[in-house]
């Protein structure tokens, strides 16, 4: 049964039919009842979509180097590690920025974070702790988002997993462009009871909060092989964002240590272990081969483009080698993340890109892989990497800018500029990607250059509140 397929064309031999002695209304009759057996019964079916599905999997606080593909000595991914040898591994892909809420910003607009207000929360707290600003801080309305802009393409689409983009009732995934969602509003929940850091329940059905039982990363798995076996009449946009391996570190096994939990950010960050961590991982990594052998077994692997990346670099139990820096720095530990792309007759299975890639460009080619185009009031700052994936394009080179309370930085090339107050370093990452020399001596016109670019863009973006 072709039942994914947004389009399906019956190819008839036209000149065979017109010299048979059936009358036009017998031809066209018989071609519909062909048309109606090919549909039900699957019968002599070659039909490709123009269009693919788009599954985007985004793990929460993974580290650059936490997958056994990209480094990790303590434990195997053998899942996404068998999805980078299917697709494309990137080794220069960053996230928008170092923590939750702007890297979705970033990904959800395709847009930098710091264009929005929103994007300049590091992160959105507990919806207790905002007050009035609850009703401020949240992706606006009339902003598109990949999911509104593919929606509007005649996609079905669909966000499993963590937002932290706003809260209810003034914001939320299906005030963003979503048909339905599944999963948390905040930033952080328990993977046992999916309660936040102020002890309140955590997890929606739409908009609607829901009682379940079971691990965060079982439960998110379980909906997304759902969803995928369901009849899909059209293409699709899957959003899966997992909660792992955010904290609290909590393996699947680790349901005393959920029990005893302090509610709150330090009970939340305290605890854990490298094999704590490694468990998490391992769990996640079994939920993304279940997720894709679902998509497999009902027939969809080979028209759907599969993105898998990290919001953020990690935390204290991740693997950054060789980069300095984690989650909340501008350093390459902080915003480096891995990035795999399978798109079944366009990417070459086993390719390594040294491509320098960042979040808003897979919002920008999923947007195109949908025949969607962008909002020309807000303009994408990311690029539709389809004809590099296809092969069709040499790597070239990118500039791309970050900015927090604390810090500035760019990358222009080989040549990173940060700025930490009044201090400028100046780092060569073809030589020195763990960003131990400082070049602004040695380099005076390239730094001055550097600071003049970052000064210009940060010159047309809104500044923070003070």
């Amino acid at each position: 049964m072709i039942d994914h397929m947004e389009t399906e064309v019956l190819r008839i031999d036209m000149t065979a039919a017109s010299n048979s002695k059936f009358s036009r209304r017998e031809f066209v009759a018989g071609a519909a009842g062909i048309a109606l057996a090919t549909q039900y019964d699957g019968l002599a079916a070659t039909v490709q979509s123009e269009r693919p599905n788009i599954l985007f999997i985004l793990a929460d606080d993974m580290g650059w180097g936490d997958l056994s593909c990209y480094g990790r000595p303590d434990y195997k991914t053998p899942n996404l590690d068998r999805l980078a040898s299917e697709g494309v591994k990137f080794t220069n892909a960053y996230s928008a920025a170092p923590v939750c809420t702007p890297t979705r910003v970033g990904f959800m607009t395709g847009r930098y974070p710091a264009r929005l207000p929103v994007g300049m929360e590091e992160p959105i707290h507990e919806r207790s702790e905002l007050g009035e600003k609850i009703k401020l801080i949240g992706i606006p309305h009339e902003h598109p988002t990949v999911a509104s802009i593919i929606k509007s393409a005649g996609y079905n689409t669909a966000l499993i997993g963590k937002w932290h983009l706003g809260y209810l009732p003034y914001f939320g995934p299906l005030k963003s462009g979503f048909d339905e969602f599944f999963g948390n509003m905040s930033g952080a929940v328990d993977h046992f009871t999916h309660k936040d850091m102020t002890e309140n329940l955590d997890l929606f059905e739409d908009e609607v909060p829901v009682e379940k039982i079971g691990y965060m990363t079982d439960l998110l798995t379980e909906r997304a092989i759902e969803y995928l076996r369901r009849r899909h009449t059209k293409p699709f946009y899957l959003s899966l964002h997992y909660t792992a391996p955010h904290w609290p570190w909590e393996g699947p096994k680790d349901k005393a240590f959920s029990d005893a939990i302090e509610y709150g950010p330090a009970g939340f960050r305290s605890g854990g272990s490298i094999k704590v961590y490694g468990e998490m991982m391992k769990s996640l990594d079994t939920g993304v081969g279940r997720v894709l052998q679902a998509l497999k077994a009902s027939g969809l692997e080979r028209n759907t483009l599969v993105i898998f990346t990290s919001d953020n670099g990690g935390e204290r139990f991740s693997y950054e080698w060789p980069f300095i820096g984690q989650k909340m720095d501008l350093h390459e530990g902080g915003v480096r993340v891995a990035a795999i792309v399978r798109w079944p007759g366009v990417t070459t299975a086993g390719k390594i890109s040294d491509q320098a890639v960042i979040t808003m460009d897979w919002t920008a080619t999923m947007i195109a892989a949908a025949g969607a185009k962008p909002d020309r009031e807000y303009p994408l700052d990311g690029e539709d990497m389809a004809d590099l994936l296809r092969g069709k394009r040499a790597r070239f080179d990118r500039t791309f800018f970050w900015r927090t309370k604390r810090q500035g930085a760019l990358r222009n090339g080989k040549w990173k500029y940060i700025r930490e107050g009044k201090n400028e370093f100046l780092h060569d990452l073809s030589v020195d990607e763990r960003e131990q020399a400082n070049f602004s001596t040695a380099e005076p016109k390239t730094l001055a250059q550097l600071r003049l670019k970052f000064n210009e863009w940060e010159s047309q973006m809104p500044q923070y509140p003070k």
